[in-house]
């Protein structure tokens, strides 16, 4: 079974406050499920999330060079 996290857990993987995320949910930057009224959050996910916006930011800056 995949890992899942909570907001809590969540702001301490990406050290962020769980506002943050909580904006980020509602601006549907990142996803999330709710189970039992509480958002959890897939590790796997989280971390293609992160990948993605790596490159997002690798691309920018390659293109600002040019």
């Amino acid at each position: 079974m995949a890992k899942l996290m909570d907001i809590d857990e969540l702001a301490d993987y990406l050290r962020l406050k769980k506002q943050t995320i909580y904006n980020w949910l509602h601006q549907s930057r990142i996803s999330g499920i709710k189970v039992g009224g509480v958002w959890r959050f897939e590790r796997k996910e989280i971390d293609n999330w992160l990948k993605s916006r790596r490159r997002a930011s690798i691309d920018l800056k390659s293109g600002e060079k040019q």
